[in-house]
């Protein structure tokens, strides 16, 4: 389907099928068409092309109130004048849902969320974390077919993000319910999804479950935007099977086996190839060399940042316009010090062509 706002294209044929009972999220930068998409299932805007299916019928020009859809918005908009109860039963009200079995449901949403306590309290007598599950409530409580969330957890501190996220997760997987979530967030995406779809400039770049979009990313957008990247210029040596041999810009003497997802690379052609900081094996200068399975690297410290439980270090190769990226387990407060000399081992096929050059 697609999405314009006069000129704007917002959504560039974007086509996906969400399994039943999964949790898939819309996960890219501000711009990039996914809040867009959400509105889209949601009823409140209809798409200039394509159709939406739930179930296989057709929503396009069915109201909102009419989708069997709920959504949890970012700033979960209760009722500021209602209580708990009030809140969660406000939707089966306006369905004019039989008292009895109201009362029911919104005991039954209340007990598994935690919040059967609390219902007598006002929104603004409840944390951040009691907000967020009665704005949940108040959706899984009309037991849609397909769940939406809108950057449900961005309100809150890290420390309870965290603890959230995984409530989530388990309360997704204990219901079943089919989850559209949209997030900028690529550590959420990552341990709470299914599915990933990430979209740029309104177009869908990778959709794969979080491992394939780690590991095996399609091209440079989606490689940068899901978690820390190196990119190292190469010429493909040998293309074959989903796999490259590429010489690197770094090491010329001995190419690297690279994994080719999308099948970018061709023989003679320039590449990018993506190394994930934590992919490097680290050792010191003075070690000893040894035949490995792979391509090693001599490497100058540039600078670090200590993170607790591992430090992340610019370093200098030569032959590399740009310093690369590595995350170590240090043991000593002086490991990774400026101007230290290391020896940096990719192995192979831990590599992976995102450009075609």
């Amino acid at each position: 389907m697609s999405k314009s706002f006069g000129s704007t294209l917002a959504v560039d044929r974007l086509d996906l099928v969400i399994e039943r009972g999964s949790f898939t999220t819309l996960l890219g930068p501000s711009g990039c068409g996914k809040t867009t998409t959400l509105r889209m299932l949601a009823g409140f805007y209809e798409p200039d092309e394509g159709e939406i299916l739930i179930g296989g019928a057709r929503q396009n020009e069915v109201p909102p109130n009419r989708r069997n859809v709920s959504i949890v918005f970012q700033d979960y908009a209760l009722f500021p004048h209602m209580t708990v109860l009030q809140n969660v039963s406000y939707g089966l009200k306006l369905r004019r849902v039989e008292r009895g079995e109201r009362e029911r449901r919104v005991a039954r949403v209340l007990e598994f969320l935690g919040l059967d306590a609390l219902g007598a309290r006002h929104p603004h007598e409840l944390s951040g974390g009691q907000q967020q599950r009665v704005a949940l409530g108040r959706s899984i409580v009309m037991e849609p077919a397909v769940l939406l969330m809108d950057e449900p957890l961005s309100n809150l501190d890290a420390k309870l993000r965290i603890r959230v996220r995984a409530e989530l997760k388990e309360i997704q997987r204990v219901l079943g319910i089919t989850t559209v979530y949209v997030t900028h967030d690529q550590d959420e995406a990552l341990s709470l999804s299914d599915m990933v779809a990430v979209m740029a400039d309104g177009q869908l770049q990778q959709f794969s479950d979080p491992w394939l979009l780690y590991h095996a990313p399609v091209n440079r957008f989606v490689a940068d935007f899901v978690g820390y990247a190196n990119v190292i210029p190469g010429r493909v040596e040998h293309a074959a099977d989903g796999a490259a041999e590429v010489a690197l810009a770094a090491r010329s003497d001995a190419p690297l086996r690279c994994l080719d997802p999308a099948g970018r690379a061709h023989a003679g052609r320039d590449v990018g190839v993506m190394v994930r900081p934590e992919w490097f094996t680290v050792t010191g200068a003075a070690a000893e060399r040894t035949t490995v399975d792979g391509l090693t690297f001599e490497a100058e410290v540039r600078a670090t940042s200590y993170l607790g439980a591992f430090a992340r270090a610019w370093v200098d190769v030569e032959g590399l316009a740009e310093p690369l990226v590595i995350e170590v387990n240090v043991t000593r407060r002086d490991q990774l010090e400026r101007g230290t000399h290391l020896r940096l081992h990719v192995p192979h096929d831990r590599a992976v062509v995102v450009d075609g050059g």
